[in-house]
């Protein structure tokens, strides 16, 4: 029994899907399913149930996670320790997020770590926040990220801390050109709607339409909400974006925000292995959010 197959049945245990596991982990599906199967002879026990369709941990599975969280866990710390000098923080900790994000919740938190850990280097890099989650979950990635900044949503990994930092409002936008000062005035079966293909904002707005039986006249699907704010400016439609995206926006002057009381909005925060959250590292700049 090893760190590296702990650390596949662990994410197993979560995604309860060989293949996104395989996939997380590059490695085969049949690589994977020998190292479980490994595992389970050492255990001398089914870890899972699994069929053609389903995986399940069994009773001597949901042991062993309990055994393989606090085995990584201690895991993580010690190879932390080791790597800390004795009178300093020290040490490199890479950060993804999108750009709105690193624009609006980080010049305070670097400068802070900045003064006060002079020594740690902070490597951030900007992208969808789709990928934010996946950043910190493929660890032998050359492009994984120790912390992000990400979305919560219902189906959220089990297997990735949350700390919240900012709850984020979604608001309709109309062009600056039309004669619009509330919901009320919105006629929809006339209206031009820019919908998000993807993300957090096709569920929740999806979800506002069914909730108000209203069945929007879609004239086009875009990914990125900064891609909805344009299309908007241009007078193309309507649409829905989160008003931390309108408020960074160059074209925020060329369209108007109307509030809409009833719709859900963001849990934005802080996301971190739950494996990892020993590290003095990510303990220290989850606290530094916190403030």
């Amino acid at each position: 029994m090893d760190i590296k197959t702990l650390k596949h049945f662990q994410h197993l245990a979560s995604s309860l899907s060989f293949s996104r596991t395989a996939a997380a982990m590059f490695v085969s599906p049949p690589t994977l399913t020998r190292s479980i199967m490994r595992l389970e002879d050492e255990c001398a026990a089914s870890l899972f149930l699994r069929d053609n369709r389903n995986v399940q941990l069994t009773q001597a599975g949901r042991k062993l996670l309990a055994f393989a969280d606090d085995t990584l866990a201690k895991y993580h710390q010690l190879k932390s320790e080791v790597a800390q000098q004795k009178d300093a923080l020290s040490g490199e900790l890479s950060l993804y997020c999108s750009v709105t994000a690193a624009q609006t919740y980080l010049p305070k938190i670097l400068d802070s770590m900045r003064k006060l850990y002079p020594l740690v280097d902070i490597k951030l890099d900007t992208g969808d926040h789709e990928l934010a989650l996946r950043r910190i979950s493929d660890v032998q990635h050359e492009n994984a990220a120790d912390l992000a900044i990400a979305i919560h949503t219902p189906d959220f990994p089990a297997h990735i801390h949350f700390q919240p930092i900012d709850t984020v409002p979604l608001t309709l936008i109309v062009p600056a050109t039309m004669d619009v000062n509330s919901i009320n005035d919105i006629s929809w079966q006339a209206s031009n709607v820019i919908m998000p293909a993807r993300g957090p904002s096709r569920r929740i707005v999806h979800h506002w339409f069914a909730e108000q039986n209203i069945r929007p006249r879609v004239y086009a699907k875009v990914s990125g909400n900064e891609a909805i704010v344009s299309m908007v400016s241009l007078g193309l439609g309507i649409g829905f974006v989160p008003r931390l995206v309108l408020e960074n926006s160059t074209a925020k002057n060329k369209v108007n925000s109307i509030a809409v009381d009833n719709i859900e909005p963001y849990q934005l925060g802080l996301c971190f292995l739950k494996e990892r959250s020993n590290e003095p590292l990510l303990k220290t700049i989850s606290q530094l959010f916190s403030r």
